[in-house]
């Protein structure tokens, strides 16, 4: 491991401006379940920092709570806190799944939400959920703010976020009252990454149809996206089987437009079919099997 220095700021303020003198050589370090492992192994992405910033005494970055209808999740919220939150289970219950399927518990009591997202990963099983919640991450520097849509985070190479930017905490609108799911398909049953999860919302009107919809693949695309279409495809129509099975044939295609035909397609069209079929099913509460 090479020699690095070691910063735990106590205010936000001193944070940005250690890491503004940094530059690309700091890296912010949340829970460290990925960056200590890009350490040991000496991955080329830590191959320049020369400056860890501790972000645990950052009392900005941690904590939820409801503000003029809109949820606000600490960046520092780690997957357990998400994943046993009052707030999130009435205001983003989907979320709230998600962060429940992180890894262990060890890990789900160390990582953060703002590092799963900031990895990078197109594994990363928060980041479809919030996709679909429309969140907007609050980018901090010592030179302001800004707020970023989530999908709008990922360039080509994953999160870019400039030198010295730091994300603080994750902003959503509330979805109490719609019906959620997430489903995650892994190598076991836990203890496993994503190879594919879809996160569905609806809202449902007094007579049961769909007045709206959130669909969000993960592992499907270059980045983090909602599939518009098939969002389109349920409005004003009531929950069936036959249409949630058309919306994950349009989420497919969608998939296959975006990235073409590879080696993996004619595994990964059908699974994805089935996983929004399914997840449709279960946010409308509709047996998963006929």
């Amino acid at each position: 491991m090479h020699q690095l220095q070691y910063a735990c700021p106590t205010t936000l303020n001193e944070c940005l401006l250690l890491m503004k003198e940094a530059g690309a050589e700091a890296m912010p370090y949340a829970g460290g379940t990925d960056v200590m492992i890009h350490l040991r192994e000496r991955a080329s992405c830590v191959q320049n920092i020369r400056l860890l910033v501790d972000l645990a005494k950052l009392e900005p970055l941690h904590g939820i709570r409801l503000e003029n209808g809109m949820i606000h999740l600490g960046a520092m919220t780690t997957h357990a806190e998400a994943a046993a939150s009052v707030l999130l289970h009435e205001h983003a219950p989907f979320l709230a799944a998600a962060a429940a399927t992180v890894g262990s518990q060890q890990i789900r009591n160390t990582g953060t939400i703002g590092g799963n997202v900031c990895n990078g990963s197109p594994a990363a099983d928060t980041a479809s959920p919030l996709t679909a919640l429309y969140a907007e991450a609050v980018v901090a520097s010592a030179s302001g703010t800004r707020n970023v849509p989530v999908p709008k985070l990922y360039g080509r190479n994953g999160v870019e976020l400039a030198p010295g930017e730091l994300v603080t905490e994750f902003v959503f609108p509330s979805f109490a009252g719609w019906k959620t799911s997430f489903i995650k398909l892994g190598r076991r049953k836990a203890l496993a990454i994503s190879r594919m999860n879809v996160a569905a919302a609806l809202e449902l009107q007094d007579d049961g149809t769909i007045s709206s919809a959130r669909i969000a693949p993960g592992c499907v695309f270059r980045s983090p996206d909602r599939v518009h279409e098939a969002e389109e495809l349920l409005i004003g129509k009531a929950p069936s089987r036959a249409l949630f099975a058309e919306a994950g044939q349009l989420s497919s295609e969608e998939m296959i437009r975006r990235t073409g035909v590879r080696w993996s397609t004619a595994y990964k069209q059908p699974v994805l079919e089935a996983l929004v079929e399914r997840a449709l099913l279960q946010a409308a509460g509709l047996p998963l099997e006929e």
